[in-house]
């Protein structure tokens, strides 16, 4: 499977792009990878599948597990034949209960990791996410800046003291 890892150097760690793509608009990564299904006989490994995951955390206090609840969880892993010879494999577990859109990112995952004719066009995509999420993450940060309070200045009345 041929892969020109200097070209992919500088994109965000593969291990991020099923995260970018979802956040991509999910029309054009559809429509994107129903191109390269035309282009490519795409063969799943895995048949995609969606289901529920119980989301767990820690205990600070005990050290014990326990399960804050259940998330969408829809994943898939398929392999991209050219002429009957393979090219790619690609793979994606997205926090979504949508089949389709799991395996149309793994499709793109493949073309892109594998630097596949069109694969120009997924990285479009991947930084049209990749903004996304920074955009939502800088929105979040503001929001946790407003919310800060400045304990330093209680306490610190000397009217308080002298009474």
């Amino acid at each position: 499977m041929p892969q020109n890892t200097h070209a992919l150097d500088s994109l965000p760690p593969r291990s991020q792009w099923a995260r970018f793509l979802h956040a991509a608009n999910v029309i054009e990564c559809l429509a994107l990878a129903e191109s390269f299904n035309k282009q490519f006989q795409v063969e799943d490994i895995q048949r995609p599948e969606s289901g529920l995951a119980l989301l767990r955390n820690r205990d600070g206090a005990r050290g014990e597990d326990y399960f804050l609840g259940e998330i969408p969880v829809a994943r898939a892993h398929i392999r991209l034949f050219l002429n009957g010879e393979a090219m790619a494999e690609g793979g994606a577990q997205i926090l979504d209960d949508r089949t389709p859109l799991a395996r149309a990112i793994a499709i793109l995952d493949a073309v892109l990791a594998n630097r596949l004719p069109g694969h120009e066009q997924v990285t479009q995509l991947l930084n049209q996410g990749q903004q996304h999420i920074e955009q939502q993450q800088a929105q979040r940060q503001v929001l946790l800046s407003s919310t800060l309070v400045d304990f330093s200045l209680l306490g610190n009345d000397e009217d308080d003291h002298n009474d």
